[in-house]
């Protein structure tokens, strides 16, 4: 279906022409009708399905026909993380290009100057307020918003901010809304706690259901069944063997990806790190250098899995395995984006997370390639996923140990085979042994 058969303002399709847009995606197809009908929408779909432009667009020709207070916040639009805001913001500029609605994205890790500017933005009345939970609220306490006038009240990523624990600010935002405000979510999973969510704040919503879609087949997905201590030497020799650029690596923990972003710095790679810990003029900084090529390889917790945009991303490793299959759809599918749509996913499974990785298999409805481990590196462990059944790999103290590793370079490893294995970002000699009296040379 294409966008000029529905009832859109002329300066709502110049926008979507200028921008190439023809055709609407399943979500859209599915969920802009209701929206326009002032409905209540609660929309389960993942990143990459178009669903920005399915709640962005019909808002924006909402406000476009007027008859909305002046000097007044309309939209409210809440995400997770800064990246995502700005993301959407992004959306938002090029989709309103031809119609006067203005937007203000609110987000923390800013100086004082960008406090105020969002601050002055909130009291002049934005049309579209883009915030995440925690910025939104500190403006709202400080009372530098007025939401009496709020039409349209979005939440997207909702499974992901009640994961965040920010379900208290969702409420505390809700009740401050008129009664008649319009009420459209998006989830990329419908838990329980959704559900409830929606039950609580929506009127008699419309559902869309998008299922997770699996990885398309132009991503080639590859897995190495190793020990926690082989992985970093199995990254190594895959960069020692290559000259593969244009590389994301995902680690669950933000201290192991400062450690492992120092490690491989060692190896004269072109890495920089992406976490939460970083100001966000420093993870703009960074976000920007990538996007430009100016950086090889960006390792990353996975508060950019949902919020990267960029479309030549050739290798997405997981050093760690995901929490849930489907955020292993979100952090491979950053590859294979570009108009050759090829690209490659490589995941390190040590034994604990061995089960883990079966359920991402289950979900897939296919196994993934396993590469053997290189004997150099030391006898692997081998795939019996029941067998570790029950087992919780605890990053926190594994992050801990590779950040102590990392600082001295001296520590050895048990590994369930017997045999002492080097440290998590260590070196060997071609016997698989480690190197006797030596400081550890990569970390």
């Amino acid at each position: 279906m294409r966008f000029d058969e529905l009832d859109f303002e002329d300066s709502v399709l110049d926008g979507l022409y200028s921008m190439n847009f023809e055709d609407m995606t399943p979500v859209q197809e599915l969920a802009i009708p209701p929206i326009l009908e002032g409905r209540d929408v609660i929309g389960c779909a993942q990143t990459g399905t178009g669903k920005t432009a399915a709640y962005v667009l019909p808002v924006i020709n909402s406000l476009s026909k007027g008859g909305y207070p002046e000097d007044s916040v309309n939209a409210i639009i809440m995400a997770p993380t800064r990246e995502l805001v700005q993301q959407i913001d992004r959306q938002i500029e090029g989709f309103s290009y031809y119609m006067p609605v203005s937007a203000v994205a609110v987000y923390g890790g800013t100086d004082g100057i960008v406090y105020a500017q969002q601050e002055r933005s909130l009291q002049m009345g934005a049309d579209i307020v883009i915030a995440t939970p925690g910025r939104l609220i500190a403006h709202l306490n400080l009372g530098g918003i007025d939401l009496s006038h709020v039409s349209f009240f979005i939440l997207d990523e909702a499974d992901r901010m009640l994961d965040m624990g920010f379900y208290d600010d969702i409420i505390q935002v809700f009740n401050l809304l008129p009664k008649e405000c319009q009420i459209i979510m998006f989830s990329a999973t419908m838990p329980p706690k959704i559900r409830t969510l929606a039950e609580n704040i929506m009127k008699e919503p419309v559902e869309v259901d998008i299922a997770i879609s699996k990885p398309p087949d132009s991503i080639m997905q590859t897995a190495f069944i190793c020990y926690e201590a082989q992985k970093f030497h199995i990254l190594e020799k895959h960069f020692k063997d290559s000259n593969t650029k244009r590389v994301l690596i995902f680690s669950s923990s933000k201290q192991k990806v400062k450690s492992l972003a120092i490690a491989l710095k060692r190896l004269n790679l072109n890495v920089e790190a992406m976490h939460s810990d970083l100001e966000q003029n420093d993870r703009d900084r960074v976000m920007k250098d990538f996007k430009n090529g100016h950086i090889d390889i960006l390792v990353a917790t996975d508060v950019v899995s949902r919020g990267i945009d960029i479309t030549d991303i050739s290798l997405v490793v997981n050093f760690d395995i995901p929490h849930d299959p489907e955020d292993y759809v979100h952090r491979i599918g950053r590859t294979a984006r570009g108009t050759e749509g090829k690209g490659l996913a490589i995941t390190l499974v040590s034994p604990q997370e061995q089960y883990a990785f079966k359920s991402i298999e289950n979900f897939l409805g296919k196994a993934i390639y396993k590469i053997p481990v290189d004997p150099e590196l030391g006898k692997a462990p081998a795939y019996e996923p029941d067998k570790h059944k029950g087992e919780r790999y605890d990053l926190r103290k594994e992050s801990h140990r590779s950040s102590h590793r990392s600082s001295h370079g001296s520590s050895r490893a048990r590994t369930k085979s017997g045999g002492d294995k080097k440290s998590t970002f260590g070196g060997r000699n071609k016997k698989g042994d480690r190197k006797k009296g030596k400081k550890n040379k990569t970390t």
